[in-house]
């Protein structure tokens, strides 16, 4: 049994349910991100800004904190610099100065992050229960055997991996290993136009939605040019003929909180707000995609907004903590920003991340203990940031 510690010393020792719960320990069979709970709690003490603001100050150049764009305001209010997965990870790497990383965002940032940075560097992650649903949707031993249906219908040779960079360390290092490039939302028709170059299909990991809405409405392919690999069905619930006679071999994963949104949601804003433009993130159904006027990654989300005219209004398919924040951000501009869902829905996991675990993290940092660190091990680290180079080697 393994005792907390924190500021103040405990007298009881907590169960491993309660490890959970505080991030100390990680469930990985558990599903995550499925939850939809509202609004989010305000921090339990109001001391916790002040304790923060004393922590990072007393760590003073040896701590980096990383704030992705999905992450609470209390949370990103001591971020050094947000963005999205990638941009975050090249930001760490580039401060190698930095002895400790702190990443708030998910686990396969953190991973990431650790991969791109220097030996000497430490990444750590406030919560250790912070995964992602879509990520944990493609296991190593899952991908493993769809490469050994692939080889038995004779075309794993000319088919190419191309993941998302929302995927694990495990699948990075199988798509490296498996001469594939890793893409992020804002260039994953660049990865896809490398890929086809190499090879005649690609089997794309482990959104669909992005892999299907890059291929379709970007590069010209058909529906009828996918297939939808699912890893609970024997060869994934495809034909051998399927397999051969598809381009796009689409892992059956999706993100939780885009996968939300629905055509009536677009019609419904529409309808409710005349003249509205409706911007979604591509890894929302490709109907939803289909149905609206822009689509981007949270970076392009912002920038657009950013270049939006005065008296604009917009409806963003994307998670509620930065529709909140650019609706704060541009209402001074007279720009009209709305959640495109009636339902509230907040990223669960990334949400795990709040202000009492950052203030946890950066206190046991300033007092010399190193908490929750994510490492990758060599080996997976070798692949996967092969895979991670092919993706910057891009035009």
């Amino acid at each position: 049994m393994r005792v907390v510690t924190t500021a103040q010393p405990l007298d009881v020792q907590p169960t491993p349910l309660a490890l959970l719960l505080l991030g100390r320990e990680a469930d990985p069979k558990s599903e995550r991100g499925v939850e939809c709970p509202g609004d989010l709690p305000s921090p339990s003490d109001p001391n916790l800004v002040a304790r923060a603001r004393a922590a990072k100050e007393k760590l003073g150049d040896k701590v980096f904190i990383l704030g992705h764009h999905y992450q609470r305001d209390e949370v990103i209010e001591f971020a050094d610099v947000t963005g999205d997965s990638f941009k975050l990870a090249k930001d760490a790497a580039a401060r190698p100065e930095a002895e400790y990383i702190v990443f708030c965002g998910v686990h396969f940032m953190a991973e990431s992050a650790d991969i791109l940075t220097t030996d000497d560097q430490k990444v750590v992650l406030p919560d250790l229960a912070a995964g992602c649903s879509m990520a944990d949707m493609a296991t190593a031993e899952q991908v493993a055997e769809c490469w050994d249906v692939l080889t038995e219908a004779g075309i794993a040779d000319t088919t190419v991996p191309v993941s998302y960079m929302n995927s694990s360390a495990d699948i990075k290092a199988f798509t490296g290993k498996h001469g594939g490039t890793i893409c992020t939302s804002s260039n994953a028709k660049k990865a896809l136009e490398w890929a086809f170059e190499q090879g005649e299909k690609v089997l794309f990991l482990p959104d669909q939605h992005l892999g299907r809405n890059t291929a379709v409405r970007d590069m010209g392919l058909s529906l009828d040019d996918c297939v939808l690999y699912n890893p609970h069905k024997p060869n994934g619930g495809l034909t051998v003929q399927q397999l051969r006679d598809a381009k796009m071999i689409l892992w059956r994963g999706h993100c939780s909180v885009h996968g939300r949104f629905s055509v009536d949601s677009v019609n419904d804003v529409r309808a409710r707000i005349p003249g509205v433009n409706v911007l979604v993130h591509p890894e929302c159904k490709h109907e939803v995609v289909a149905a609206a006027d822009y689509v981007g990654s949270t970076e392009y989300i912002i920038k657009a907004l950013e270049a939006a005219p005065a008296g604009s209004k917009w409806a963003i398919g994307t998670e509620l903590n930065l529709v909140r924040r650019l609706a704060n951000r541009f209402a001074s501009e007279d720009k009209e920003v709305v959640f495109l869902d009636k339902t509230v829905c907040f990223c669960s996991t990334m949400n795990r991340i709040d202000l009492p675990h950052l203030v946890w993290t950066l206190e046991s940092l300033a007092e010399g203990n190193l908490v929750n660190q994510i490492t990758v091990d060599k080996e997976t680290e070798s692949f996967a940031k092969l895979a991670l180079e092919r993706m910057l080697a891009l035009p």
